[in-house]
């Protein structure tokens, strides 16, 4: 049965759960603050669906309610709402303090994960500079000598850079630098730091977000 097909990662079991609960949960724009308690509704209504586990509704709610643009519908005078759309009770004051706290403490770690990312590559640039000038100053002009056959097969140099936060979205390929070199493999998954991706020879590992390249 197709309908019966096993859902595999968040980003299948929110769009799922955004499209059987329509008036709760939404994949675009600002979400609405969640009845507390939502998880157990959940469960409750999807127990004879073979499409998705408790274990796969509770990661992905907990993916849900982390991300920024649910953060930011955490605001004072909000009502939560359950799974028909109904409201369930204001927003309370605690609770719309810990959601901006969450939600600035996230930015601020994406912000000073491109700033790493920027001076690292600006030292690795002004360091690889640095080193052509003095291979320069070094080396005497050639004299009527034939390139050697070893340059010919130098290795390319790695062009590859550091990906970006924005970058990470699931479907997109990238590079997993595996230590003796990198990797071409696709997203499937992510969650915060943690990305799942997909190698070519169809392998799936986590990974941190800094070992990944484009």
């Amino acid at each position: 049965m197709e309908n019966s097909e096993k859902l595999t990662n968040s980003k299948e079991v929110i769009a799922y759960i955004a499209e059987r609960f329509p008036k709760c949960f939404t994949i675009e724009g600002e979400a609405k603050p969640l009845k507390i308690g939502i998880f157990q509704d959940l469960a409750e209504r999807l127990n004879e669906d073979e499409k998705v586990s408790k274990t796969q509704l509770r990661t992905a709610l907990r993916q849900y309610t982390s991300s920024w643009r649910y953060l930011h519908g955490v605001k004072a005078g909000v009502n939560r709402v359950d799974l028909d759309g109904n409201e369930c009770g204001v927003l309370e004051q605690e609770h719309v303090e810990h959601a901006q706290k969450a939600l600035e403490e996230s930015k601020a770690k994406v912000r000073a994960r491109r700033k790493e990312q920027a001076v690292a590559k600006a030292a690795a640039s002004k360091d690889g500079e640095a080193k052509t000038n003095k291979n320069h100053a070094k080396s005497p002009k050639p004299k009527n000598t034939k390139p050697k056959t070893s340059k010919l097969n130098k290795k390319p140099a790695d062009t590859s850079r550091a990906l970006t936060a924005d970058e990470v979205k699931v479907g997109n390929d990238v590079l997993v630098n595996m230590g003796s070199g990198n990797m071409p493999a696709s997203i499937v998954e992510f969650n915060k730091d943690d990305v799942r991706v997909r190698l070519t020879n169809g392998l799936t590992m986590v990974v941190k977000m800094e070992h990944l390249r484009s």
